[in-house]
């Protein structure tokens, strides 16, 4: 069986990548990994207090499975370091399977801190401002949603993405 296709999205909180990212699972009928989910899952069901990247590895466990069976898998997490984001490559790598690194940003730090103040969410505009993000030293598609809809966001995205095999 001919592996999977590996979609990663990383970006800030507040920056659009969880919209862009499920907008595309939907458009392309993907398996959807968001590591806030996996996180918040692993602390509420399995009454984790310090969880240090378990949902990292343990959705790099399950997209390697689904990638393995062929499937289109699409990662939303922050990734805010060169380790996350070899780590999410080599799951992709270990198994043959090909990936592609999408990273979302919004340039604009008045339009951010709204984006981050009017969700509802516990993150806040101080813990956004705080986050270790070091910024990108590989090939990736990036996406500014500043001044955009998210609507030509997607376009954009869909534009610059490769033909999906």
């Amino acid at each position: 069986m001919k592996p999977g296709f590996l979609i990663i999205f990383s970006g800030l909180p507040g920056s659009g990548k969880t919209t862009l990212a499920s907008m595309l699972a939907t458009k392309l009928n993907a398996t959807y990994l968001r590591i806030d989910t996996v996180e918040q899952g692993l602390r509420e069901v399995c009454q984790i207090k310090e969880i240090e990247g378990m949902g990292y590895r343990l959705s790099y466990r399950i997209a390697a499975e689904n990638l393995k069976l062929g499937n289109l898998v699409i990662a939303d997490s922050v990734n805010p370091w060169k380790l996350t984001r070899n780590e999410w490559n080599a799951v992709a790598e270990t198994i043959g399977a090909s990936f592609i690194n999408v990273e979302i940003i919004c340039s604009d730090k008045d339009i951010h801190k709204t984006r981050v103040e009017a969700r509802d969410s516990s993150v806040t505009w101080e813990q956004v401002l705080a986050r270790d993000y070091h910024p990108w030293e590989s090939e990736r598609i990036q996406i500014d949603t500043a001044h955009l809809s998210i609507e030509e966001c997607f376009e954009d995205l869909i534009k610059k993405l490769p033909d999906i095999p």
